[in-house]
């Protein structure tokens, strides 16, 4: 069935090999599907394409629909299937443990809980060593905040403009996105800060980032000197001095933004201000919900590759391969805040989850998908680098492993984001030649590319090449 499949837009890529089968597809018709979806799925999940696709099975890095259709996946789930769809060893380990016990909640011990907690905190440096397990990332950014304000008696938390950390009315006061932003009260006590983008903000050169790509932006800085740097640094006490009280509960930001479109701060950003929130008196949160488990490549952890240890980590997505959990990890000090009264989590840390979390931790270290990050990650960025080049609406190539940002401009002078018919034609030209990518950035104008970390070299050439074809087209169009 899908060897017949001619995509409607033409390419020279040929799609890489996959001798798996998907099986026939049984249920109702697309049609009677979209009417459901219409009559009740609430409207606020909104979907993605013209005609959304309508998905069957997945097998690693590949997707199949309805039709027998395969997609090679760049989005992952949104940056959540860490290891590949339906990875055999984690498909197995749940089914075992589904035939055993799925819930007790944590009034009695398991196994697999404590194994888990052990695993995991075994990863993470001193004294990042105590874990409460969640549901979701904004649920433990939510627990996150709460944590820091109990632990200090401070209330006031600061993060950058562009982040995404969570959709609860808590956490929304951090999720710094106007699209995001409800008309309902939220945000108190969270004060945003300029966000160092050395591309799109006022400052940024081509030294600046941690990415085997650089901005196009020219820069007269000597060795071992970040002018970008000083100016950013210079908005955050800025903002420490204006905005916020003598003393402060924390800050939050993630090694590089994901929702904004894998935006990257100079080098030695982070390090410079976790210093300045100490001295407040306030503690430092990394949200690694995207940037965690070795897709960063060089590092297992993404506030690694900023040479800092912060106080609480958020964990996510990737850390389940899309089984819903999420995890706060943090010192023995700033976990007892918590331990004055009660607070429980039902499903948190269920015998289930902590079995699908130890078997995605095997299979990153048994299939060596941080290296392959890092690899194939690098090659990436390098093969889309030359687009950039050689259209001008590519306006920058960003990241560092798996973590990749694409972002489209007018023209490179005046980085104006390109109008989003533009990008939505390129989108779902990419689409139709079998590659789906995300979206991200303020005016939805970066692709963002976050595949499953078992992606191969082969499967990158197919994608640049499609993405190539995609650009061709709509510069003939725009002829």
């Amino acid at each position: 069935r899908q060897q017949k499949w001619k995509s409607s837009v033409s390419t020279q890529a040929k799609m890489p090999p996959c001798d798996f089968v998907p099986e026939k597809y049984k249920s109702y018709p697309y049609e009677h599907m979209q009417k459901i979806r219409e009559q009740n799925i609430s409207p606020s999940l909104r979907m993605y394409y013209k005609k959304p696709l309508l998905l069957h099975q997945g097998h690693m890095q590949w997707l199949f629909d309805y039709e027998g259709r395969r997609y090679l996946d760049l989005f992952a789930g949104i940056v959540t299937v860490s290891v590949g769809h339906c990875h055999p060893k984690v498909t197995t380990a749940t089914q075992k443990q589904l035939a055993r016990l799925w819930h007790t909640t944590n009034i009695y011990m398991h196994p697999s809980i404590q194994e888990y907690a052990e695993k995991l905190t075994s990863l993470l440096p001193d004294p990042l060593k105590v874990v409460y397990l969640t549901n979701s990332g904004s649920e433990a950014n939510d627990l996150a905040m709460f944590m820091a304000r109990l632990y200090t008696r401070n209330f006031d938390i600061i993060c950058f403009r562009g982040a995404y950390h969570g959709g609860s009315p808590y956490a929304l006061g951090l999720t710094s996105i106007g699209l995001y932003k409800h008309g309902v009260a939220n945000g108190f006590g969270c004060s945003t800060t300029m966000l160092p983008d050395v591309f799109r903000g006022p400052w940024g050169g081509s030294h600046c980032r941690d990415s085997p790509v650089q901005t196009v932006r020219k820069c007269s800085c000597s060795e071992g000197v970040c002018h970008a740097n000083d100016q950013y640094i210079e908005q955050f006490k800025d903002t420490l001095n204006t905005s916020v009280p003598k003393t402060i509960a924390g800050f939050i930001a993630e090694p590089i933004q994901g929702v904004n479109g894998a935006v990257q701060y100079p080098r030695s950003f982070l390090k410079e201000a976790y210093r300045l929130v100490r001295e407040r008196g306030g503690i430092c949160i990394s949200d690694e919900v995207q940037t965690g488990f070795g897709r960063t490549g060089s590092h297992f952890w993404g506030f690694q590759t900023h040479d800092v240890v912060p106080d609480i980590v958020t964990l996510a997505k990737g850390i389940g391969n899309g089984f819903p959990m999420a995890a706060v990890v943090t010192t023995k000090e700033i976990a007892s805040s918590l331990a004055q009264n009660l607070h429980f989590n039902t499903f948190g840390g269920s015998p289930l989850a902590c079995v699908v979390g130890a078997a995605v931790l095997d299979a990153i270290e048994e299939d060596g998908l941080q290296k392959n990050s890092e690899d194939v990650g690098t090659y990436m960025l390098l093969e889309l680098a030359k687009l950039r080049d050689k259209f001008e609406i590519v306006g920058d190539v960003r990241g560092k492993g798996l973590m990749i940002g694409v972002e489209m401009v007018t023209d490179k002078d005046s980085r104006h984001p390109l109008p989003a018919e533009e990008i939505n034609q390129i989108w779902e030209d990419c689409k139709d030649m079998g590659v789906l990518i995300g979206r991200g950035g303020l005016y939805s104008q970066t692709f963002r590319i976050k595949p499953p970390m078992c992606i191969t070299r082969k499967d990158v050439n197919f994608a640049v090449e499609v993405f190539h074809s995609a650009l061709q087209r709509h510069m003939e169009r725009a002829a």
